[in-house]
């Protein structure tokens, strides 16, 4: 496998006043295509801005990003935009969803400025709706779908254009037991179509669904493994109890 995520002495320091707040202190990473890796830490660890630099928020102090054979590192801000735009899908804790817009139309939103026909855009929106069980429910709102099926129409929305790489910053965090495996369950399941996965979470359960688990502590890596026998969410769904519908 390629490496498509390379990362070579990368510092991120804030200066807040007199202070310096050191959040990443020389990380040396690789992460290969088609690779699903789990992030963890403790909160200030420096996971979470590892996850701005790696989506293109942010840039390093100093050090190198390479992301698909392209140095990120010193990118003006419309390219590094592109980027964000082409290359990445983000999936967020709290679904960033708009309210009054249609789960479809919400989809839609990363092909406005595309140049996609209405036609192009209904497509592919209706198929990344398609892919994660949701088709049925492309004209509900947000506040007529659980939490689940929001988090689902999020992770179509970042599908859209067919990014080479999903960051997925603790997806899990707002979502009781058996949707947290659901969603799981969709990403292995990208995963096994060739999308590399990054996920941040402080769960250590959600971790084990992952490939390869990293722990951050104070700016840097302590401990990089591969995951021998990684959860299978498909299984452990099967092995649920049915759901009971309200009535």
């Amino acid at each position: 496998m390629r490496e498509l995520i390379i990362l070579d002495k990368l510092v991120k320091t804030y200066v807040l006043g007199d202070y310096e707040i050191h959040a990443l202190r020389g990380i040396d990473l690789i992460i290969k295509e088609g690779e699903f890796v789990a992030i963890m830490g403790p909160s200030g660890s420096g996971k979470s801005t590892l996850m701005n630099i790696l989506g293109c928020l942010d840039r390093p102090t100093s050090g190198r990003y390479v992301l698909d054979s392209l140095d990120v590192s010193s990118l003006n801000r419309d390219q590094l935009a592109e980027i964000r735009n082409k290359k990445l899908g983000f999936v967020f804790q709290s679904f960033n969803l708009l309210s009054r817009t249609s789960a479809i139309e919400n989809v839609e939103l990363p092909l406005l400025y595309n140049g996609n026909s209405t036609k192009d855009k209904y497509q592919k929106a209706m198929k990344a709706l398609e892919m994660v069980g949701l088709r049925d429910r492309a004209n509900a709102v947000p506040n007529q779908l659980s939490g689940g099926q929001q988090q689902r129409v999020a992770i179509a929305r970042a599908l859209i254009n067919e990014p080479a790489i999903i960051l997925a910053d603790e997806p899990t965090g707002n979502l009781d037991t058996r949707t947290s495996i659901e969603v799981m369950d969709i990403l292995q399941m990208l995963n096994n179509n060739g999308i590399t996965i990054v996920l941040i979470t402080h769960e250590p359960d959600i971790a084990s669904y992952a490939g390869r688990n990293i722990l951050f502590r104070d700016g840097k890596i302590v401990r990089d493994e591969m995951v021998a026998s990684p959860r299978r969410a498909k299984a452990e769904l099967a092995n649920l109890p049915a759901e009971i519908e309200e009535t």
